[in-house]
């Protein structure tokens, strides 16, 4: 009797054929990406609605690994208010730090590829398509349009220069009103004492090594905010910070998107720092949006079962529990999704109803949506 083959089984002819299919569509994708003078007309598009700084419209971001496509994120749509704060939340691995490398066109290529929609972003005078937008109009967007603030500061900043060398780099390439070297270091250091650095001259000549991680991720907002960007990507700021230095970055980050008139995209795990920061959440699972709406509504009143398992799951002041609420299962496998709910098999409200294909989006307020069977009616329909 011949041994059964274990779960996830790939056969060295399978992966040479997957490799073989992953190359051809790369290929494909790339050459699309790497074109050289590329009329505007097929990058320029128009904002469904003008008040928004980014509208995500039905993103989908592939990996093509070699034993299979990896769809990290798959069909997501959520928008940016302008001068608003949007938290994006969810499990490690549900595709949130994805989501914002595909905005600002930093995948890891040629394997990680938006393969379908549309990043609408509003420059105020025009709106460009950043999914169709060739490199050259990228480099122009990075920085002066969008900025990103990283995980961890310490590698996000270089070792061997100094903290003014590297903030008048940025200065350098993306800000052509500074001319001379004078006017850089002088902007450098008023953007260090604009995020909160007393010893700003000292710090300019000082490297990343000789900073606290609070400090550094100061300079890498200082950074980020050089070029007074409409929209701020924030990919958990505050995750390698103790609270104390959490709740100053959080209260900095506030006071200089009002400064600056930014919209921030609030990146993170943690549900307190959402509650504290965003005026709008996304709630992300297994590379889809499950639930999002108004800040307000989400906590006082969350709808997805999934939602509710990350209420649940968190610390309450106060309260006292012998074990800390944990979601059961674990995440699908991105190569090989279920054509159902992805969090059927996770849940621990589930109805007969959830046995059908994933579900469609349900609107149970004006700006209050979920991905849930819950939320049908007794005919199978959205209520």
């Amino acid at each position: 009797m011949a041994k059964a083959k274990p779960e996830g089984y790939l056969s060295a002819k399978d992966s040479r054929r997957i490799s073989r299919e992953n190359r051809r569509i790369t290929n494909e994708l790339e050459k699309r990406y790497k074109r050289k003078n590329v009329p505007e007309s097929e990058y320029l598009t128009k904002m469904h609605d003008p008040n928004n700084t980014l509208e995500v419209d039905n993103l989908h971001t592939y990996f093509f690994t070699d034993i299979g496509t990896s769809k990290a994120v798959d069909g997501v749509s959520f928008n940016v208010p302008i001068g608003k704060t949007v938290g994006i939340v969810g499990e490690s691995g549900c595709g949130k730090s994805v989501t914002s490398l595909s905005i600002m066109q930093l995948l890891q290529r040629p394997q990680g590829q938006v393969v379908e929609g549309e990043i609408r972003l509003n420059l105020g005078d025009k709106c460009i398509d950043i999914a169709k937008a060739p490199i050259s109009v990228m480099q122009d967007i990075r920085g002066n349009y969008i900025s990103m603030i990283f995980q961890e500061p310490m590698t996000s900043l270089n070792p061997v220069f100094k903290i003014g060398e590297q903030i008048e780099e940025v200065l350098e390439l993306k800000d052509k009103n500074l001319k001379t070297a004078a006017d850089r270091k002088a902007r450098a250091i008023e953007l260090l004492e604009l995020v909160g650095i007393a010893n700003s001259e000292g710090v300019y000549n000082m490297y990343p090594h000789e900073l606290s991680g609070g400090m550094r991720q100061r300079v890498m907002i200082g950074m980020a905010l050089s070029c007074n960007p409409r929209l701020v990507i924030a990919d958990e700021p505050t995750t390698a910070l103790d609270v104390t230095i959490q709740a100053q970055i959080l209260d900095l980050l506030r006071n200089l998107k009002d400064k600056v008139n930014s919209s921030i995209m609030l990146i993170t795990h943690d549900l307190g720092v959402i509650a504290e920061m965003a005026d709008y959440v996304v709630v992300m699972y297994a590379g889809r949006v499950v639930e999002h709406g108004l800040a307000e509504e989400i906590f006082a009143h969350p709808a997805h079962p999934y939602t509710i398992g990350l209420m649940a799951s968190k610390p309450v002041v106060g309260k006292k529990v012998d074990k800390l609420y944990s979601i059961p299962g674990k995440v699908p496998n991105p190569v090989n999704m279920p054509n159902y709910c992805y969090f059927k098999d996770r849940c621990e409200k589930c109805l007969k109803r959830c046995n059908g294909d994933y579900p469609h989006e349900v609107q149970i307020s004006p700006t209050h949506f979920v991905t849930c069977y819950r939320y049908y009616d007794d005919n199978g329909k959205e209520d």
